[in-house]
């Protein structure tokens, strides 16, 4: 219990910060941002991205800031409190209701694991200068649709991830300290770089220039509300555990804003590496996976020091996958520690390898990895999302979901606040979950 107190809580505002910006620039930044906005209509998407991010950032992303905090730990005891401010007996259903959202945290860090393997294996054969050599889509066949093709990679990758996180709230603000910054310089340095191609310049107008006309298209709102909540984290689950590590005089909707600013200019930088890259290649800007594995190592293998720029690129997204897998487990990790108090870190974080190895291992082909991300992405993740929205603005006590949010700050969030967390943000939580469901049931 005392290495517990120790590593409880982020040593300063920006370590924390950049700890919450870790866990949510990830793939959905890196890779699923350039995606989205390639295949639903470029700045269109971009506007309608922003505003959600604004409400989410504003609401979501605070309120599970502020659970984390009042109940001072991970998913299942900040369910348990939010519902116990109703009854005990509802308290005991809200613990038991918090394992949802906590599965999706670890089956999500399970199919993360896997994708980011397969970054770690671009960037060894990067390194070695396979992949500079190699038709790509045939380099990342092979590997991708073989069993058991890179399990050396995968162990390094969720041993790894794990160790970060043995000193619990101090080891991963370290690690970002240097992981979060190293991003910014190196996608920077990568969007100088594609900046010089010919053609990037349609890539540009493509991002910055509005069609009107997309913003009549339904579809377009509800990708780049999807989007928005997956790159702010804000699940129900993962964002709860930093709260817990979060100072009690720290404002929780300013930290919020700031994470959700950062964390939309790594979006925004990883759109200007990909986008116009794609562009000036005449490649398919909305592909999925093929984005990262394919395409952009056509374009490497095209450009003046392409090798270097394969070895930076794919460091970086490293970095943001590492990140990400750190704020999964950790939400794991924290909340059975709190189930269990018997069980230490040590205990959990072997537990925690044991099952992402295990049951990643068996999805190392793109076959079983697919199906397995869109049964968490599709169903998982958004009814969490939902049961979490409406944890904190419907069953909880609005005067104690209130207290917990204005601690610390200095400017008080009242009945205005609430509304729009109440009849905006969980409005938009359950449509983005009933939309989910009905196109897997319709397609």
């Amino acid at each position: 219990m005392e290495q517990r107190r120790n590593t409880k809580n982020f040593a300063s505002r920006w370590g924390f910060i950049l700890a919450s910006v870790g866990s949510a620039v990830g793939m959905a930044n890196v890779w699923g941002f350039p995606n989205k906005m390639g295949s639903n209509g470029g700045g269109a998407f971009l506007l309608i991205y922003l505003l959600f991010i604004f409400i989410f950032s504003y609401v979501g992303l605070p309120a599970e800031f502020a659970m984390g905090r009042r109940a001072a730990t991970g998913t299942l005891g900040a369910y348990e409190n939010a519902w116990a401010t109703r009854s005990k007996s509802a308290g005991k259903i809200g613990g038991l209701l918090g394992w949802l959202p906590l599965a999706g945290s670890l089956c999500i860090a399970i199919g993360y694991a896997v994708i980011v393997t397969y970054i770690l294996k671009a960037l060894a054969d990067s390194l070695v200068g396979t992949l500079m050599s190699a038709d790509a889509a045939a380099w990342f066949g092979a590997f991708s649709s073989t069993p058991y093709s890179v399990i050396p990679y995968h162990v390094i990758v969720v041993v790894g991830t794990l160790l970060t996180l043995f000193l619990g709230a101090h080891s991963i603000e370290k690690t970002n300290k240097v992981m979060m910054p190293l991003f910014f310089l190196i996608f920077l340095v990568l969007a100088v770089r594609v900046a010089l191609l010919p053609g990037a310049a349609e890539g540009y107008r493509f991002m910055f220039t509005p069609r009107w006309e997309a913003l009549k298209d339904p579809m377009i709102w509800i990708w780049a509300m999807g989007q928005a909540f997956f790159s702010l984290s804000v699940t129900g689950s993962g964002m709860i555990v930093y709260g817990a590590y979060l100072s009690k005089e720290e404002d929780v909707v300013g930290v919020a804003q700031h994470t959700a600013l950062f964390d939309t200019i790594a979006a925004v930088v990883a759109a200007l590496v990909i986008i116009p890259a794609c562009f000036s290649y005449g490649l398919d800007v909305g592909a999925g996976p093929s984005l990262l594995f394919v395409t952009l190592p056509t374009i490497l293998q095209d450009i003046p020091m392409g090798r270097l720029f394969a070895i930076i690129l794919y460091v970086a997204m490293i970095f943001a996958g590492v990140s990400s897998l750190q704020n999964m487990f950790e939400a794991v990790a924290e909340s059975l520690m709190h189930k269990f108090p018997k069980l230490s870190r040590s205990a959990v974080l072997v537990i925690l390898c044991v099952l992402c190895l295990g049951f990643g291992i068996g999805m190392e082909t793109i076959d079983k990895w697919g199906p397995w991300m869109d049964l968490v992405s599709i169903y998982i993740i958004p009814i969490g999302a939902t049961l979490g929205a409406i944890s904190w603005f419907y069953v909880m006590k609005k005067d104690e979901l209130l207290s917990a949010v204005n601690t610390g700050s200095s400017r008080t969030r009242g009945i205005g606040w609430y509304r729009v967390g109440r009849y905006v943000y969980v409005p938009l939580a359950v449509i983005l979950c009933c939309v989910a469901l009905f196109m897997q049931v319709a397609f």
